[in-house]
């Protein structure tokens, strides 16, 4: 006697679910859960600063930030401008554990990188999540980052290490502080683990939004002292400008 349910109606059911957009709730034509329609609306990022990613009003240029002061990272891929609807799925899924719009954030980024790495550019032998003080880490309970480039990993087929870099200091949220503040901020706060083998390698950081650069600077200084040859920055968005404590703080709500 066969107790086995029909494999068809029941066991793999699943597989012939209709995709939602999380966006607008219409079915989606796509593999995603984002319809056609509204990735196109998308705030997508064209005219940017070639190395930071600043909004410009002409593709492959240099920002003024970048020519006086030229960063440690080499380059920051960024899909967005932070604006709606990018910025309200990033806050959700930061700070409301709605994990389905991170992973279909990451799953567009990998998309756009595999892109990238079509025309040419180089692809990084690892991908580094921005670390959580463990203080941040236990009252949040997750690392947006580290969940990022662990979906990111497998979309472009890239290690991720995720213990390779370290916060050693619980310093004030970034979100409060303005431009200056926040560099003086990250003094110290970061340092490599034992095992961390980055001597001549290409790695990238793996965050969710670039405002100021100031935590990508920092934790670049740190990786180009340790011998990693070049550094990269991939994250979901990139704000208009430096902004100061209450722009902050607007966007946090």
């Amino acid at each position: 006697m066969n107790c086995q349910p029909h494999w068809i109606r029941v066991v793999y059911k699943w597989l012939f679910n209709d995709q939602y957009c999380l966006l607008c709730d219409e079915r989606t034509d796509t593999s995603l859960a984002v319809c056609t329609a509204c990735e196109f609306e998308l705030p997508w990022l064209n005219e940017c600063c070639q190395q930071c990613a600043l909004p410009l009003p002409k593709t492959d240029m240099s920002c003024g930030y970048c020519l006086k002061q030229p960063p440690a990272f080499e380059r920051v891929h960024a899909p967005w401008f932070y604006g709606f609807p990018i910025d309200t799925l990033i806050v959700r899924f930061k700070h409301n554990s709605k994990w389905p719009y991170g992973r279909l954030l990451a799953e567009l980024l990998g998309q756009s990188l595999l892109d990238h790495f079509n025309a040419g550019n180089q692809k990084p032998d690892f991908l580094l999540p921005v670390p959580l003080s463990i203080q941040r880490l236990r009252q949040r309970g997750y690392n947006q980052a580290a969940m990022l480039a662990g979906w990111l990993s497998q979309a472009v087929a890239i290690p991720c290490h995720e213990q390779w870099l370290v916060r050693i200091q619980d310093t004030p949220a970034q979100q409060e502080l303005d431009a200056k503040t926040r560099k003086r901020n990250l003094l110290n706060a970061f340092c490599l683990a034992s095992d961390a083998r980055v001597q001549g390698a290409h790695v990238a950081l793996v965050d969710d939004v670039l405002t100021t650069g100031a935590t990508a600077q920092s934790l670049a200084l740190l990786l180009r002292k340790a011998g990693a040859r070049r550094v990269d920055v991939y994250c979901l968005a990139r704000t208009a400008k430096s902004e100061g404590p209450s722009q902050s703080r607007l966007r946090e709500r």
